[in-house]
């Protein structure tokens, strides 16, 4: 993983978005995606980082990402996010990583609705990100982890975030593997309208405990070689 696309990054595009129901254009700026570079196996054995960083890699190859890093922090991430060819904007964010009800980590760090709080050492790097978003809400930040919009905590993480950034925000409320199950998105100004239950097996909506994994007959359901969200997610 000592490769950094990062610097070899190719112009953006305006090619189309995906064929779920004929052409759309996708809106002019970066794709850029960020995972954990941290989740390695024990000794020569890979871990997730390695599929992340494979994953990534793929996604360039086939054009649906503009570049991508593997980050130690948030801060880390963030910076990135804000400062890689500022000259343009952002259309797309993906974050590879783990996550819990209503948040994301790297490494043991968690970026949540606490963020978002003035005073909180990550508000200010999410503003600087935010400011590059397309307008009109154009851009998308797709969390690609375990949980994150699952339970009361991920509704209150999805609908702050999305205010906060004015995009689009998707995640998932299952924990996922290639598999990837509970796939919702929202826009600023809503409040989301899947159930606070999807994707939970203990606990409860205020107090969740442990998550399903991912299965085919889950609601909104994708593999990880997916690149776009399909149309009413």
């Amino acid at each position: 993983m000592s490769d950094d696309p990062a610097q070899q990054a190719a112009p953006p595009s305006t090619g189309s978005r995906g064929k779920t129901k004929g052409k759309t254009s996708r809106p002019r700026g970066l794709r850029l995606m960020v995972f954990d570079r941290n989740c390695r196996g024990k000794t020569a054995r890979p871990g997730l980082s390695h599929a992340w960083w494979a994953g990534a890699k793929l996604y360039r190859s086939l054009g649906r990402l503009d570049a991508y890093r593997g980050v130690d922090s948030w801060e880390e991430a963030l910076d990135y996010l804000a400062q890689f060819r500022p000259e343009l904007p952002l259309a797309e964010v993906q974050y590879w990583g783990h996550g819990k009800w209503g948040g994301a980590r790297v490494q043991s760090q968690h970026l949540d609705s606490s963020a978002l709080v003035h005073g909180h050492p990550l508000r200010s790097r999410l503003a600087a990100v935010a400011d590059r978003m397309l307008p009109n809400a154009q851009s998308l930040w797709w969390f690609r982890t375990c949980e994150t919009f699952g339970a009361r905590p991920g509704h209150r993480f999805a609908a702050e975030l999305s205010d906060f950034l004015q995009s689009r925000v998707a995640g998932h409320t299952y924990i996922i593997g290639h598999i990837q199950s509970g796939l919702h998105t929202l826009m600023p100004g809503q409040q989301p309208q899947w159930s606070d239950e999807e994707g939970l097996r203990a606990g409860s909506p205020d107090n969740p405990q442990r998550a399903w994994w991912s299965k085919w007959k889950a609601p909104n359901t994708i593999t990880c070689l997916r690149g776009t969200i399909p149309e009413g997610y």
